[in-house]
């Protein structure tokens, strides 16, 4: 297993999770694309390693969970209600997120895989998934209300 591309992973899963097709739903379908090319052979992941995907794979779950709970709080008629439960949503969930990116790091580090000052980025992207995934919900919410005003002209 390679580290920073579970992480990468899990950061791509929780921003592109069914919470976005809403504003993503004009987009055209991508044409189909060959099979990749196999991966060449990797040694079997440690148990450790093993572990640690598996806590990243659940990880990602919570942020398709988060997302989910944010896309159905922004959809409210609401605002003001709206607002506030995005802001107990985001609450709620950046400690898991903060406890996950302190287990990338703890467990990259004792692997020998990166040093802190490596994965500071890394870190630093995973602490702002909950406030970048709100971004993107908040976002996607202003934009039909935006456009209604130069429609009913």
């Amino acid at each position: 297993m390679r580290l920073l591309s579970s992480v990468a992973a899990v950061a791509v899963l929780a921003l592109t999770t069914p919470a976005f097709a809403a504003g993503q739903a004009a987009a055209p379908a991508p044409a189909p694309q060959a099979a990749p090319a196999p991966e060449p052979a990797e040694e079997a992941d440690s148990p450790e390693e093993a572990a640690f995907e598996a806590k990243a794979e659940a990880f990602g779950q919570v942020m398709e969970t988060m997302a989910s709970e944010m896309q159905a709080a922004a959809a409210q008629a609401d605002k003001t209600k709206a607002k506030a439960d995005l802001d107990a949503i985001q609450a709620k969930y950046q400690p898991q997120v903060d406890a996950f990116a302190e287990d990338v790091q703890t467990f990259a580090v004792s692997s020998g895989q990166a040093t802190p000052e490596q994965l500071a980025p890394a870190i630093q992207q995973i602490k702002g998934i909950p406030a970048e995934v709100r971004g993107k919900i908040d976002a996607a919410a202003a934009a039909p209300a935006a456009a209604a005003p130069a429609t009913a002209q």
